[in-house]
């Protein structure tokens, strides 16, 4: 049981990265987000999940490609 737990808390901490990032550009909870994306996943039979995953790997690309550089010397 602990090991879902931990399962559990990992999924949480980093799995709704994508759905937080949304909202704060947005302007609404990442709550409204997940809730979304579930609903998406439903009715679409699984279309939300792919999209879900689609926008983690951008993000995640998004993040390597444009890191800030503390100086012009930084190249």
């Amino acid at each position: 049981m602990n090991i879902l737990y931990k399962l559990l808390h990992y999924l949480q901490k980093r799995g709704f990265e994508v759905c937080r990032r949304i909202a704060e550009r947005m302007g609404i909870r990442a709550r409204v987000v997940r809730t979304s994306f579930i609903y998406l996943t439903f009715v679409t039979l699984g279309f939300g999940f792919a999209l879900y995953l689609f926008l983690a790997f951008w993000l995640r690309i998004k993040d390597l490609v444009h890191t800030k550089r503390t100086s012009v010397f930084d190249l």
